[in-house]
């Protein structure tokens, strides 16, 4: 009988909908932490209701959790009544988007916490910061008793957790930027457990998550610190001013590369590309107007001829069908020239098409950067899969204009 009464309680105070909504922030925080550095989580809660005691050094902290821990348990995290409910958005905010509940910071917080003593029971996890408020550099300060005396009478387990990464994606009074947040989770307490115990259980879980290295592939640093350096940019122009002539691999392959191993640089490095690119194209033009014939691998006659049709159709602005076609840009260039198209409506009407693919795959390039963040070690590996799908994209291409 006694073994039956947990569950039967789990499913009067934990339905379904409670379980979907926690899930639902759960799949929200892990998709904007990912987006922003990512996110990793070591360890496991236990089975039923306990109490999460973690440190807290950012606003983030409340975020890093919620993505971390299971939807089963849907975590409520306890919030300072004083600030987080001190007006109706910002309640609404931390109700809905962090299942929060409001402690009192001065007088009647005690009371506040014990009111979650049935939804621990019924299996529940209830997440404190028990410093109060957060701290700075890394250090640590003293528990309150508030998460300890809640554990002890609902007579859950008080469960350690370590966040590092938090200060660094948003500090305190600081500005959001790209860190990869992991989540270390130790193991039970008795709920007996008195604030120094806890205390150090944390502590030792911070240090550990915080000096543990992160793991990483050689040949990505090597990429990343070329990208990062005043070589990065030019490489990007020259590279794209070829392609525009006539070397046969098109910038975004560049850009998949080097945007990957250093996101931070996509919006320049691209920037870079796009530049080349409509220099290399306003000279194709030039020359092919001239009469120079420059050599084109990996083009056909056929493409050829559907770009002067098109250019008869629609002049300079006919270079828009250039990104979904699969006709080299140089080919459009070319073409141009010998058409006679004017050069400033071809610059506009290229900055316009070129521009949006350009940055649109580099900027893509970077959020799939940041969603590897944790996989780096498998940069090389992606190289290889970007190297094998280009390759076999670009023939496909070549042979459906043969």
């Amino acid at each position: 009988m006694s073994s039956t009464l947990p569950r039967v309680r789990d499913r009067i105070a934990l339905p379904v909908r409670s379980r979907f909504s926690a899930a639902l922030r759960r799949g929200l925080w892990w998709g904007v932490l990912s987006l922003t550095g990512g996110v990793e989580r070591r360890g496991r809660l236990p089975r039923g209701g306990c109490v999460v005691v973690a440190n807290h050094s950012s606003h983030a902290d409340t975020a890093a959790l919620l993505a971390a821990l299971d939807a089963r348990h849907t975590p409520a995290i306890g919030a300072a009544a004083d600030y987080w409910f001190a007006s109706p958005w910002r309640r609404r905010i931390c109700r809905r988007l962090a299942a929060g509940f409001p402690v009192r910071r001065s007088g009647g917080g005690m009371d506040d916490l014990l009111t979650m003593a049935d939804e621990l029971r019924a299996g529940r996890a209830v997440v404190l910061f028990p410093e109060g408020t957060r701290g700075r550099d890394g250090e640590l300060g003293s528990f309150h008793r508030g998460a300890l005396v809640l554990a002890e009478q609902a007579g859950v387990p008080v469960v350690p957790v370590g966040i590092a990464g938090t200060d660094r994606l948003l500090p305190k009074h600081g500005r959001l930027r790209s860190a990869l947040v992991r989540v270390s989770i130790g193991d039970p307490l008795p709920p007996a457990a008195g604030p120094r115990e806890a205390r150090d259980a944390v502590v030792a879980l911070h240090r550990r998550t915080v000096a543990e290295p992160l793991r990483d592939s050689a040949t990505r640093r090597r990429v990343a610190a070329v990208a990062a350096s005043r070589w990065g940019v030019p490489l990007a122009f020259l590279w794209a001013l070829a392609e525009a002539l006539s070397w046969p691999l098109m910038p975004e392959l560049l850009l998949g590369a080097v945007c990957v191993a250093v996101p931070g640089a996509a919006p320049r490095l691209s920037l870079g590309a796009l530049a080349g690119s409509l220099a290399g194209g306003l000279i194709a033009l030039q020359l092919a107007s001239a009469g120079v014939r420059l050599p084109a691998p990996l083009t056909t006659d056929r493409m050829r001829a559907e770009v002067r049709h098109e250019l008869a159709l629609e002049g300079a602005s006919a270079v828009r069908h250039q990104p979904w076609n699969g006709i080299p840009f140089k080919v459009y260039g070319a073409e141009a020239g010998r058409a006679g198209v004017p050069a400033a409506d071809w610059l506009a009407a290229s900055a316009k098409a070129r521009g949006s693919r350009t940055l649109t795959v580099g900027l893509g390039f970077a959020a799939l950067g940041l969603l590897m963040r944790r996989h780096r070690r498998h940069y090389g590996r992606y190289l290889v899969l970007l190297g094998g799908g280009f390759t076999a994209g670009l023939s496909l291409i070549v042979a459906g204009w043969g």
